[in-house]
């Protein structure tokens, strides 16, 4: 047997076991920071994801509901001067509060923007009036109760017809139609097409 062949002692396999445990401790640390920062985005991501998704069913179910539209002030061409829009909460929609709303008118004579009268801030082309029809707990102009029923005036055309409401556009012609885009403070869209009768004589209001 060769006994001139050197053997590795004591010290050099400790040197050894502290090089493997200093790597281990360095891939811990790696792979703890690693899983951190996962579980930071994760929870970044879910939040988002939660938040969006209230906002998409917010916009989904917080939407007013068209109950009935009706013409009247007819003017001296036989046009509508005045249109009603009577409004419910949708199913399931959470409170709405009509100061909060707006309605995008589109006709003949253009598109304009309307905010209702003593509501939001700003510079639309007219401002609708609210008026309650049902409205037992006296929340107007908040739809909080499916039963509440409240009518918006939009009043077209120059000269003011509705006490409170602001004119806008021009007064709609027999046998003409009209598209209105109602939008909830939560973004829940509500879309009708306004069509005056071919015929308003003898008339004092219609349905359109």
């Amino acid at each position: 047997m060769d006994r001139s062949r050197p053997t590795d002692g004591p010290d050099d396999r400790g040197q050894v076991g502290i090089g493997t445990l200093i790597v281990f401790i360095a891939m811990v640390l790696v792979a703890a920071i690693a899983a951190g920062v996962l579980i930071n985005t994760a929870g970044f991501l879910q939040s988002s994801a939660e938040a969006t998704g209230q906002q998409s069913s917010d916009s989904t179910t917080s939407r007013i509901q068209v109950v009935s539209m009706t013409g009247d002030h007819f003017t001296g061409d036989n046009e509508v001067g005045v249109v009603n829009v009577t409004v419910k909460k949708g199913p399931g929609a959470s409170n709405v509060d009509l100061h909060k709303t707006t309605i995008q008118w589109i006709g003949p004579s253009g598109s304009y923007y309307q905010l209702a009268s003593g509501g939001a801030q700003g510079s639309p082309d007219g401002r609708f009036h609210i008026s309650a029809v049902q409205d037992d707990d006296g929340s107007q102009p908040v739809l909080n109760d499916l039963e509440d029923r409240f009518t918006l005036s939009l009043d077209l055309g120059t000269s003011s017809e509705v006490n409170g409401a602001q004119p806008f556009g021009e007064p709609l012609p027999e046998g003409e139609t009209a598209t209105l885009r109602v939008s909830s403070p939560a973004g829940g869209m509500t879309v009708e097409e306004i069509v005056v009768p071919k015929t308003l004589s003898g008339e004092s209001a219609v349905t359109v």
